[in-house]
């Protein structure tokens, strides 16, 4: 069986990119009838965030991502948390030192610094690898009893992996193809640190990958200088291989590079899933409270970097479930396009029914303090989601359906408001009042047959009736408008504009 692993660390809001590897995980999974784990890879903990694990989750939700195992779920590999593991790398690092795979170093970080500093004033640089290994504090060159000696005697120590000298790593990317690396290129990584009792990212991802019988890594492509060490690390163990896919970066929209927070907050839009509201630091936005339906992210994002091939754009998660294949992904970034994540948003806002967008619009009345049945909210939907294209745009294209104008637009009141058309206004407005049914045909009909009976100015005369209505120039069809209003409403606001508006 497939399985895979989102494994995020929860160092702050989750990233759109770290949102597209967790959706090209689970269409994985899904399409090969696998399973999706989900990982808090928490062992650094300097970079801790509190906060961030429970945002991951809600992200993910709010995607409609779902998590067949780990954090959140359980199951069989549990605990799901690598902080919660901690006592089990220990074994496998030592494991690595008594098979020759790995050693101990004592080296302190003054040390290093000094080496360091040395080689760079002599117009070098240092590497912690096979060259100078043996000329360090390790164990490579000193007796058992001394390496035990300096352990139980609290000496902080490290263990880091001994890469082969002269060996040809030929490693498949799924994604990219055959990779070919030296080893005698890569430095000895650290692989468990005594001075916390805990593992590098290196070690943990490989043991509990291993460990949750990981088939697929599918991971961004700023791992892949990772590769060759993670390679060497399931050859040191005598362990099966997955197979691994590095995914392409997400690029800005208005030059090369990996798209930032910073970039959004320059151009204006998001760049996280939901807002993120940290103790310290600055909040952000996210696309959920910019007014995005999660169905038309995820399907933006799907897109941003996989191809399903032919025309098609607006795809159903199920439909990207049943289409998508690692092939299709391509090895060169994708420059987000905000311009295009709010045509998806469009497209998916005028296909979504009426009273599946009623909770948006009814939200926005709340917060208003105001109150309107769910039928005319309903409506309302229908009549103005052709003109949104986001969710916050549904109050600034509906509001005159809940709020009678108090003021009306300056400049349609001088263009329109002046002449014969108030007169025409009160003759509308008795024409209405006789109207026995008040819905759009009958009253379009009655005010229309008059207007032309009359041979007046219908341009004039209805843009005169919709100033009325909804206080400028805006708005649906306004015998639509009248309709949901009904007939009470409607002819209060032609009396409150008669009233109002001052005779020129």
């Amino acid at each position: 069986m497939v399985r895979v692993r989102f494994a995020p660390s929860p160092t702050g809001a989750l990233h759109i990119g770290g949102v597209r590897t967790a959706l090209y995980n689970y269409l994985f999974a899904r399409h090969h009838g696998g399973k999706m784990l989900l990982r808090i890879e928490d062992t650094d903990s300097a970079r801790f965030v509190e906060g961030a694990e429970e945002y991951i989750i809600e992200a993910l939700q709010w995607c409609g991502i779902e998590i067949d195992e780990g954090v959140g779920v359980g199951g069989p590999h549990a605990p799901y948390r690598q902080s919660e593991r901690r006592e089990l790398y220990l074994k496998f690092a030592l494991q690595l030192i008594e098979t020759d795979w790995a050693y101990y170093a004592f080296d302190t970080a003054e040390e290093l610094g000094a080496i360091r500093g040395e080689r760079e004033a002599a117009g070098g640089a240092f590497a912690y690898n096979h060259e100078v290994r043996e000329t360090l504090k390790t164990s490579l060159n000193m007796s058992a009893d001394e390496v035990q000696r300096r352990i139980e005697s609290g000496e902080q120590y490290v263990i880091r992996f001994k890469m082969p000298v002269g060996e040809q790593i030929v490693m498949q990317d799924m994604v990219r193809g055959e990779v070919v690396v030296d080893s005698s290129t890569l430095d000895d990584k650290v692989l468990y640190k005594s001075v916390d009792a805990l593992p590098t990212y290196h070690l943990a991802n490989i043991v509990d990958d291993h460990l949750m019988e990981i088939t697929h890594v599918i991971r961004g492509e700023e791992w892949l200088p990772s590769l060759p060490l993670h390679f060497m690390l399931y050859k040191a163990f005598g362990w099966e291989r997955p197979e691994f896919a590095h995914l392409p970066l997400i690029l800005k929209p208005d030059g090369k590079g990996k798209l930032s927070k910073r970039d959004g907050d320059r151009l204006g839009f998001a760049v996280f899933p939901l807002e993120w509201i940290p103790k310290e630091g600055d909040t952000a936005r996210g696309f959920r409270e910019d007014g995005y339906l999660p169905e038309a992210f995820i399907n933006m994002l799907a897109l941003l970097g996989w191809s399903p091939g032919g025309d098609k754009e607006v795809m159903s998660m199920q439909e990207m479930i049943e289409s998508f294949s690692i092939e299709r992904i391509g090895k060169s970034g994708s420059r987000y396009d905000p311009d295009k994540a709010r045509w998806f948003n469009g497209e998916y806002i005028r296909h979504t029914s009426n009273d599946d967008l009623v909770p948006h619009l009814q939200h926005e009345l709340e917060t208003r303090g105001l109150k309107a049945p769910y039928e005319m909210i309903s409506q309302v939907c229908g009549l103005v989601k052709e003109r949104c294209t986001l969710l916050t745009d549904f109050w600034a294209q509906s509001h005159y359906y809940f709020v009678t104008p108090t003021q009306y637009d300056e400049k349609v009141v001088a263009k329109f408001y002046k002449g014969d058309n108030p007169a025409h206004l009160a003759k509308i407005g008795e024409i209405l009042a006789s109207c026995q049914t008040f819905d759009e045909p009958t009253t379009e009909a009655a005010v229309k047959s008059w207007i032309a009976e009359n041979s007046l100015p219908m341009g004039q005369v209805m843009n005169t009736l919709r100033l009325s209505i909804v206080g400028g120039s805006g708005g649906a069809s306004i015998f639509a408008i009248t309709e949901v209003l009904g007939k009470e409403e409607t002819l209060k606001r032609i009396n409150n504009a008669l009233e109002k508006l001052p005779k020129a």
